[in-house]
């Protein structure tokens, strides 16, 4: 049996590298605990948080049915700054060449980008996707290669409504049989 000190410690490492409120039902069996006894101890940090020290840039906050540290509202402004000043992790020229392929001809495969692209997506498609920004959106019928097509957080990064709000690109594609004709030759 684990000790608070040992789960305190625990929770706080895991807290911190979630990217989404945890359940304390989830949290509970990695820690040998009842879910009522982790609610228990989250409640209790969180409560010794804001009281041992006002001053402190984040809180724990029980939110959407789970427990997730998040940056205190009173430095929105220093936070909001810091992000939009470029200091955050930003996509490479591979990245965004990539989504802009998906975003203009999607659903599209790894193969249809490849042959667009002219070099090897794979690790760009899976950090597009880690980040949120691509998704699955099906597999073809002949081939079952997984589709790929932009997410509603592209849409908010690139502050737009829909798809349609995409400036026109159509003349530099090629069109359809061409397309389709270099994929084939890649396969």
């Amino acid at each position: 049996m684990q000790d608070n000190n040992y789960r305190r410690g625990a929770l706080e490492a895991i807290l911190m590298v979630v990217s989404e409120p945890v359940k304390a039902t989830d949290l509970a069996p990695i820690l040998a605990a009842t879910p009522a006894d982790i609610d228990d101890l989250l409640t209790l940090m969180a409560q010794e948080y804001a009281q041992a020290d006002p001053s402190r840039g984040f809180q724990l906050r029980h939110v959407g049915g789970g427990w997730r540290f998040y940056s205190d509202p009173r430095y929105a402004d220093v936070v909001s700054s810091f992000v939009s000043s470029g200091h955050s992790s930003r996509l490479s020229v591979q990245a965004l060449e990539t989504l802009a392929v998906i975003a203009y001809r999607q659903p599209v495969t790894r193969a249809q980008i490849a042959a667009i692209r002219g070099v090897d997506v794979d690790s760009v498609v899976r950090t597009l996707q880690n980040r949120g920004l691509i998704q699955p959106a099906g597999t073809t019928a002949d081939t079952g290669a997984v589709l790929y097509e932009t997410t509603d957080l592209f849409l908010e990064k690139m502050g737009m409504n829909s798809l349609d709000e995409l400036a026109p690109l159509a003349p530099y594609l090629p069109d359809d049989d061409e397309f389709d004709d270099v994929v084939k030759e890649m396969a």
